[in-house]
């Protein structure tokens, strides 16, 4: 099975790719695409489907960045190979040429920007966490520290959980109306105490309250569409012993 590359139009000038889980070497619960060294696949599926992902994207392998993703705020710029030993971090910018960008995922929400006239791009990793302690407004103002025009910045959220899919108990929306009593636009009722939340809604919303030129959803469920994604939750609700990661990339 070849390689499915979901792209946006608004990015179509900047290399970049939501990869689904199509054409990998990965077998059994992981079958497909998993980029996750996370996971309990083994290292050599995982470092084949990645090569398979710098190829398409059109870098060395070496030049594939990633990081050790903890639902955080912070941004790593990357101005060249990161190596093995991945930082720490939950987004990065470049401007450095022929370096790509490379977020994991499993129902968070990747983020890819561009400022294509500055030649600066970035991704992240925002989960509801991420996105609630800022990982997004850390990320663009990384990239304006490297020359970016906020205004001119591109944001695409990619394949991620949606609202149908994500139910969560009363607590968790305590949690956002604490922030923002504003933030009850982005929770549905659901059965007894328990609401729906909309992950991607509120990464737009905060894009566009941070001020950048566009941002979109590609509206992609990663619960609801088995055969094209991995999904934590989905591995929860089938009591799966494990689950494969997601990779989307952009490049200089």
């Amino acid at each position: 099975m070849t390689l499915e590359i979901l792209t946006a139009d608004s990015l179509e000038k900047q290399r970049h790719g939501f990869f689904t889980r199509h054409g990998g070497a990965s077998s059994g619960i992981f079958s497909g695409l998993n980029c996750g060294f996370g996971s309990s696949d083994q290292t050599e599926a995982v470092t084949l489907n990645r090569t398979r992902v710098a190829d398409a994207i059109g870098v060395d392998l070496e030049n594939l960045a990633s990081v050790n993703q903890y639902h955080s705020p912070v941004v790593l710029t990357v101005n060249g190979p990161l190596g093995s030993n991945r930082p720490k971090a939950d987004a990065m910018v470049s401007s450095t040429p022929d370096i790509a960008l490379g977020i994991l995922t499993a129902d968070c929400a990747p983020v890819l920007f561009a400022d294509i006239k500055a030649g600066i791009v970035g991704a992240a990793h925002a989960g509801w966490q991420g996105a609630l302690g800022g990982v997004l407004e850390a990320t663009l103002g990384a990239m304006q520290a490297l020359g970016a025009d906020r205004s001119n910045i591109t944001a695409v959220i990619g394949p991620c959980i949606s609202q149908a899919a994500y139910e969560v108990g009363p607590e968790f929306m305590d949690t956002f109306l604490a922030d923002n009593p504003d933030n009850s636009r982005f929770f549905a009722g659901g059965v007894g105490d328990r609401v729906q939340f909309d992950l991607p809604s509120y990464g737009l919303h905060r894009l566009r309250q941070a001020g950048v030129g566009s941002a979109e959803w590609t509206r992609h469920c990663t619960y609801s569409d088995v055969g094209r994604f991995y999904s934590y939750r989905r591995c929860v609700h089938n009591k799966e012993a494990d689950y494969g990661r997601l990779i989307s990339v952009i490049r200089t």
